[in-house]
C-alpha cells in the first residue's frame, strides 16, 4: 500500500492518494479542482487512477472529483446519505453511491465507508486496511468530521448556504459520532481533510496526521461527557465562513463546470483594460499592499498575490454573476488564475500585466504617532476579525471585518477622513482599495497597523466590539 498527502496551503485543504502497488491501481480522495498534481504523482508511482471519492460536498473549495474522474475514467464513489436537498446531481453510470457500511477493493485495498453526519448530512469518512498485511484497518480518512487537535463545524448550512434550523441537530450529530470514535482502537491513524487556517472548524493543528489514541487523550472535543455542553461548545467562537462558500455548496451538488469548458482569459491592453474599469468587473490588482498604494488605477481592488490567503479574499468580496479581471505579474498570473478557479471564480475574462497597473490614484500612508494626533478628527475602521478586535484595539475605532466592508458602505461617512488599519497593514490596504472603488475620498492607511501602534508603545483597549457591523 502506497499513501500520498497533497496539501493546498491557501484553502488549508488535504487530499490524498492511495495506492496497491501489487495491481497498479490508485484512488484519490477529496481532490480539489487543479488535478494535475495526482495525475503527476501517479505517474511518477506507476500507478492508475482508476477510482476517485469525497467524503462530503465542500464549502470551501470547488471539487475536482468530478474532473478527475473525466480525465482518467476513473469511477466516481460518493455519499449517498443525508437529506433529498444534498443528494450529488451530477451522478451517472460510472458513479457508485456509497451507504453507511459499503465496502469495495481497490486491488488488495478495503474501502469502508462510514456514515458520519454533522459537518453536513451526507458526509462519510474511510476506514481503510490494508488485506494484504493485515485483517483490521489501518486508519481513517475523517474528512471534515475529525481534525486534529479539532472537530469539524455543524454549523455551514446554516451559516453559509441558509438552511435554517440546522446547525445545532448537527452539533448532536457530532458529538455522536465522537462516541462512536471512542469506541474504535487507539492505534488508527487519522488522516483529515484540512489542517490550521481552515474555516471548517476552530482550533485545527498544523500537524497533517494523528492517531485516533492522541485525539482522544487531548482533542477537546473527546473530554466533554454532557451533550448539551458539548454543543454549546462546539457552535462557540467558529469562524466566520466566507460568502463565498454559499456558492461552493451549490457548485459541488450540481457537479463543477469541467476544466475544459471553461473560458480563457484574454491578454488585455491598456484600453481594453480601461474599459473593464468602466464596468461592473472585479478588476484585481494583485502588486504588493506598498506597491499598490504609490499609485494604481481608479476602481482596482488591490489582493496581493503573495498572501496566503490571496483566494479566500477574492472569495469574500467577488459577485459571481459579474465578470472579474486580473492585474498580475506575467510569471504568476497562471498560478493566480488557477486560485480564482479553485474556489469557483470561473468567469475571469482578462489578465493585464503589472506594466499596465500604475494609475494615479493613491493611498496616503499615516504612521501610529501621527494618528494620535488627528485621531479625533477622523473616522477609525479596524477591518480585523472578531478574535484580534477583542485582543486589542483603538479607543473608539469602529470595527468592520474585511469581508463585510462592502455590505457596509452605507454606515460610513463621506464628510470626513476615514483611516484604515488591520494587523500588519494588508487587509487594510484592500479595504481602503474597495472604499475608494465606492466613492470615498479622503481614504488614509495606518502604516504597519495595530502591530506599529503597540510597538510605539501607544495605549490600546480589550474587549468585545461594540460597534462591530455585519
Amino acid at each position: 500500500m502506497l499513501l500520498k498527502y497533497f496539501y493546498d496551503k491557501p484553502l488549508a485543504q488535504a487530499a490524498y492518494m492511495i495506492g496497491c502497488q501489487a495491481t497498479g491501481e490508485a484512488i484519490i480522495i477529496d481532490p480539489a479542482r487543479d488535478v494535475t498534481p495526482y495525475l503527476k504523482a501517479a505517474d511518477e508511482e506507476g500507478l492508475r487512477i482508476t477510482q476517485v471519492t469525497e467524503t462530503h460536498i465542500h464549502a470551501d473549495f470547488v471539487s475536482g472529483s468530478r474532473e478527475l474522474a473525466f480525465q482518467t475514467g476513473a469511477t466516481l464513489y460518493l455519499s449517498d446519505m443525508g437529506t433529498a436537498d444534498w443528494k450529488y446531481q451530477f451522478v451517472d453510470d460510472n458513479t457508485v453511491l456509497l451507504h453507511d457500511g459499503d465496502t469495495w477493493q481497490l486491488g488488495n485495498i478495503k474501502i469502508t465507508a462510514i456514515h458520519t453526519p454533522g459537518h453536513t448530512p451526507e458526509h462519510i469518512v474511510f476506514q481503510i486496511t490494508d488485506t494484504a498485511a493485515a485483517d483490521e484497518p489501518m486508519g481513517i480518512f475523517t474528512g471534515d468530521l475529525l481534525f486534529v487537535g479539532s472537530l469539524g463545524r455543524p454549523d455551514l448550512l446554516e451559516e453559509a448556504a441558509g438552511v435554517k434550523g440546522t446547525k445545532v441537530p448537527g452539533a448532536r450529530q457530532q458529538f455522536h459520532n465522537i462516541q462512536r470514535l471512542k469506541a474504535m482502537p487507539d492505534y488508527l491513524q487519522i488522516w483529515p481533510g484540512h489542517g490550521a487556517g481552515s474555516a471548517c472548524g476552530k482550533g485545527l493543528g498544523a500537524i497533517p496526521s494523528s492517531t485516533l489514541g492522541y485525539e482522544k487523550r487531548f482533542n477537546p472535543s473527546f473530554h466533554i461527557p454532557n451533550e448539551d455542553e458539548f454543543v454549546n461548545w462546539l457552535l462557540d467562537e467558529q469562524p466566520e465562513p466566507p460568502f463565498y462558500f454559499a456558492r461552493m455548496k451549490y457548485v459541488n451538488k450540481i457537479g463543477p463546470t469541467l476544466l475544459k469548458d471553461l473560458p480563457v482569459p484574454v491578454q488585455l491592453n491598456r484600453a481594453e483594460l480601461d474599459e473593464w474599469l468602466q464596468s461592473d468587473a472585479l478588476v484585481i490588482d494583485s502588486r504588493p499592499s506598498e506597491v499598490f498604494a504609490e499609485g494604481h488605477l481608479r476602481n482596482a481592488i488591490n489582493i496581493p498575490a503573495t498572501s496566503n490567503n490571496f483566494n479566500t479574499y477574492v472569495g469574500w468580496l467577488v459577485d459571481f454573476s459579474k465578470p472579474v479581471v486580473l492585474i498580475a505579474a506575467d510569471w504568476e498570473a497562471d498560478r493566480l488564475v488557477c486560485q480564482l478557479r479553485a474556489v469557483g471564480v470561473d468567469n475571469i475574462v482578462g489578465i493585464a500585466s503589472t506594466d499596465l497597473a500604475n494609475g494615479p490614484q493613491v493611498i496616503p500612508q499615516i504612521t501610529a504617532h501621527e494618528l494620535v494626533q488627528c485621531q479625533n478628527e477622523a473616522t477609525v475602521i479596524d477591518v480585523r476579525w472578531w478574535s484580534e478586535y477583542e485582543e486589542a484595539h483603538l479607543r473608539n475605532a469602529i470595527h468592520i471585518p474585511l469581508g463585510y466592508v462592502l455590505r457596509n458602505l452605507d454606515s460610513l461617512p463621506r464628510d470626513q477622513p476615514l483611516i484604515v488599519h488591520c494587523q500588519a497593514g494588508v487587509r487594510s490596504v484592500i479595504a481602503a482599495s474597495i472604499l475608494q472603488k465606492y466613492g470615498f475620498e479622503h481614504v488614509t492607511n495606518l502604516v504597519g497597523g495595530i502591530e506599529a501602534w503597540q510597538k510605539a508603545g501607544l495605549p490600546i483597549e480589550r474587549g468585545a466590539p461594540e460597534t462591530a457591523k455585519v
